[in-house]
């Protein structure tokens, strides 16, 4: 009985993770062929090409899908959730050497700072190759592919703050036709042209490579475009779990995609003109104007991950202390996970925007698509490598078998990818520095701050012997917001020595972001009592959650320490950081972007949640 009930549970998990997980991967056969055979670094379309080429399409599906992210790298969760940002904590966890902490802390911010390239790219290339199937139903639309593509785009960056609830429930049932689509249009294919099935061989990739070792190198830079969405398995494997993930894998998505491309490839052999588009000659003529629509959706949907995806980064990042306080929306009220980050939506629509209309084509697109996905897969692959070592423990042999076969692999798609810089693989570079300079700028920033703070500080038994009888105490209970568990808030100080009170309670209170996703609410708060009414407070959350402290201040009563919030005064310190002369541990660039950003930030009575009418804040210069 129960075993039924869990199937019953398990089905709308797994249909919902169709919609969401796959859709990058899921796309990927509107463009993937194309651009191997007709791109940048065209291959003649004879019979022997197109097996050769087919076999590498299933293999790397095989090995960086299946074995790589399926297989291995979603048993390396962090508490159940995935992505660079959970992997780095994870192994910053575990790791007790200096040195390998702070090389995987670059590698795992750069990751996340590649995947904004990616979450740009993607929507404007999946949209766009989409929107071009109207070329193929007549020359005349082509005028009208880049505007329509735009509209599309406008709406879904529009849509984003009204949440993804209510649209999200078409997501997994649209996927699922979609899936559908491709898997039946290649099995009547390849009905036709079973012969195109020998592929299956890795014996044609390996003739093709040796046959043509230049073009094969040339051709992975494409090939690449087959498993773009791979690393999304792992970023999202938080909301559907790991089992789910991996039975639509299995069960219904792999076999899909291969079905198409083996059809797409037996259509190439029986009419190498078909190269133009072999998606959407699949189909029957008057399935073409359907299938442009249902393609538009899928991306669309495709689309929608990706932008939901960046803002799940910015939220880690925010919290893991890479980026400084911003707006987070939630949009549904019972799903957690849905969140809306404006800052990070604008950011992603103006990127995307300029992508369009910059590139013009998908095809000139896909020159910028493979350094994003194939940089982030490189850095993903050393960095379970270090979670074979220091977590499994697994054998240093096995480790080199396991992660250098991985690393062989990543590297040579890389470095066929690399040569496309010029042509448009410079663009998620770029972007790819400036979010790592922003988000290594920040940690850094904070960094003088605290340390800043702590030499201005006054250590807290210190103060607590100098409070005499004569300073004027008023009822009632302040809350002072510090960053730092140990010393007295510059708050505090400047609230004494200009108004010469203080409350008859006082509580220290300091958030903090733990290793972890979530904190059960039985280590969510830390209460250290003081002499003369004084307290200090830690609050955790996990990377994954949202501060809210007056909820947590409720935790407060079951040790003896209630706070009626509406009688509880907030005290919060505003630094205004000046940049500093030359000579500080910062560059002046830098120290000038930091204090842009800090300047620029969501104010702590807004992010920690605290009642506006609560709140006093003191300001704070510093010098950095």
């Amino acid at each position: 009985m129960s075993h039924d009930h869990s199937q019953k549970t398990l089905a709308p998990v797994v249909i919902a993770a169709i919609g969401v997980v796959f859709g990058d991967i899921g796309t990927s056969p509107l463009y993937a062929l194309k651009e191997i055979f007709n791109g940048h670094h065209p291959i003649a379309v004879t019979p022997d090409n197109i097996l050769g080429i087919l076999s590498m399409v299933f293999w790397s599906i095989m090995a960086l899908v299946t074995l790589k992210y399926v297989t291995v790298i979603m048993r390396a969760d962090n508490r159940g959730e995935g992505g660079s940002l959970a992997l780095l904590s994870l192994i910053t966890e575990n790791s007790r050497n200096r040195v390998v902490t702070w090389v995987i802390s670059l590698l795992g911010i750069f990751a996340a700072a590649l995947f904004y390239g990616d979450s740009m790219i993607t929507p404007a290339i999946s949209v766009l190759s989409a929107v071009e199937g109207l070329e193929i139903v007549s020359p005349d639309f082509k005028t009208y592919v880049l505007p329509i593509t735009l509209v599309i785009l406008t709406g879904l960056f529009f849509i984003q703050s009204r949440g993804t609830g209510t649209v999200g429930l078409f997501f997994g049932p649209v996927m699922v036709g979609w899936f559908g689509v491709l898997g039946v249009l290649g099995a009547l294919e390849i009905a036709r042209h079973p012969d195109v099935l020998a592929a299956l061989n890795p014996l044609y990739a390996a003739r093709f490579i040796l046959n043509h070792p230049a073009l094969a190198f040339l051709a992975l830079g494409s090939v690449v475009l087959a498993v773009t969405g791979g690393e999304a398995l792992y970023t999202d494997m938080g909301h559907f779990g790991r089992y789910p993930i991996r039975l639509a894998w299995f069960g219904f998505v792999m076999p899909a995609l291969v079905l198409n491309y083996f059809g797409q490839g037996a259509l190439l052999l029986n009419e190498p003109a078909a190269i133009e588009s072999p998606f959407f000659h699949l189909g029957p003529n008057w399935a073409l104007v359907p299938m442009v629509v249902l393609a538009t959706l899928a991306t669309v949907i495709a689309s929608q991950a990706v932008i939901s995806g960046a803002f799940s980064v910015a939220r880690q990042a925010v919290q893991m202390g890479f980026l400084p306080r911003m707006l987070i929306i939630h949009t549904s009220g019972k799903e957690e996970g849905q969140i809306y980050v404006p800052f990070t939506n604008w950011t992603l629509y103006f990127a995307v925007v300029a992508l369009v209309v910059g590139f013009g084509n998908s095809s000139n697109l896909a020159a910028a698509y493979g350094i994003a996905v194939t940089g982030t897969m490189l850095i993903d692959t050393i960095l379970v490598g270090f979670v074979m070592v220091l977590l499994w423990r697994w054998h240093p042999l096995v480790v080199a078998l396991v992660a250098g076969g991985f690393l062989i692999v990543d590297i040579a798609f890389f470095a066929a990818n690399a040569i496309k810089i010029p042509q448009g693989g410079w663009f998620p570079i770029v972007m790819a520095i400036v979010s790592f300079t922003v988000l290594t700028t920040w940690r850094r920033g904070r960094r003088l701050v605290r340390r800043e703070l702590a030499k201005q500080g006054v250590p807290m038994p210190a103060f607590l012997k100098m409070l005499g009888s004569d300073v004027h105490r008023v009822s009632g209970t302040a809350v002072f917001m510090t960053g730092s568990k140990e010393g007295v808030p510059a708050a505090l100080l400047h609230n004494l020595k200009h108004n010469q009170v203080l409350h008859e309670r006082v509580a220290l209170v300091t958030v903090e972001t733990t290793d972890t996703p979530y904190v059960n609410d039985l280590h969510r708060l830390y209460l250290h009592r003081m002499e003369k009414g004084f307290l200090r407070i830690v609050i955790r959350y996990g990377f994954m959650e949202d501060p809210d402290v007056p909820q947590a201040l409720e935790h407060c009563r079951r040790l003896g320490e209630p706070f009626e919030i509406m009688e509880t005064t907030f005290y919060v310190s505003r630094e205004t950081v000046i940049p500093g002369v030359l000579g500080r541990k910062i560059h002046p660039l830098r120290a000038r972007l930091f204090a842009f950003m800090s300047k620029n930030a969501t104010s702590a009575t807004d992010f920690f949640k605290i009642p506006n009418n609560r709140v006093v804040e003191l300001g704070t210069q510093l010098v950095i």
